[in-house]
C-alpha cells in the first residue's frame, strides 16, 4: 500500500504535458484506451435522452380573448362549465382566464372548437 501512495505522489507532480505522455504510454503497453470508461459511463445518458418524452394527458383550457361575441362566450363558457350566468359572465369579462383545468385531450380540444366558433380566442396549455 505504501508504494501505491508513493507512487500516487509521484504522479500528482506530473505537468499535464508529462501525465499526458504518461497515458499514451499507459494505454500502448496494455492495448487499452482512456476514452473507452468515458464512453462506457457516457451510453447510461445517452440512452435516457434518447427516450421519447411522455405525451401530456391533461390539458388547461385558458380563454384569451373575448372578441366581439361576447354574449355568445358567456353562453359557451355555461355549457362548458355549467357555472351559473354572473360566475360565466365574471370569468369571459375577467380573461386571460382558465376555463377548464385538467381535462383530457378530447375533451380540451371539444372545447377549444366550442370556444372557436363562439368567437373567442383560446389557448390549451
Amino acid at each position: 500500500m505504501a508504494e501505491l501512495e508513493k507512487l500516487v505522489e509521484e504522479i500528482s507532480q506530473l505537468t499535464l504535458l508529462e501525465a499526458s505522455e504518461l497515458v499514451k504510454m499507459l494505454e500502448d503497453k496494455l492495448g487499452v484506451s482512456a476514452a473507452a470508461p468515458a464512453a462506457v459511463a457516457a451510453m447510461p445518458m445517452m440512452a435516457a435522452a434518447a427516450e421519447p418524452e411522455e405525451e401530456q394527458t391533461e390539458f388547461t383550457v385558458i380563454l384569451k380573448d373575448v372578441g366581439d361575441k361576447k354574449i355568445e362566450v358567456i353562453k359557451a363558457v355555461r355549457k362548458l362549465t355549467s357555472l351559473g350566468l354572473k360566475e360565466a359572465k365574471e370569468l369571459v369579462e375577467g380573461a386571460p382566464a382558465p376555463i377548464l383545468e385538467a381535462v383530457p385531450k378530447e375533451m380540451a380540444e371539444n372545447a377549444r372548437a366550442e370556444m372557436e366558433a363562439a368567437g373567442a380566442a383560446v389557448e390549451l396549455k
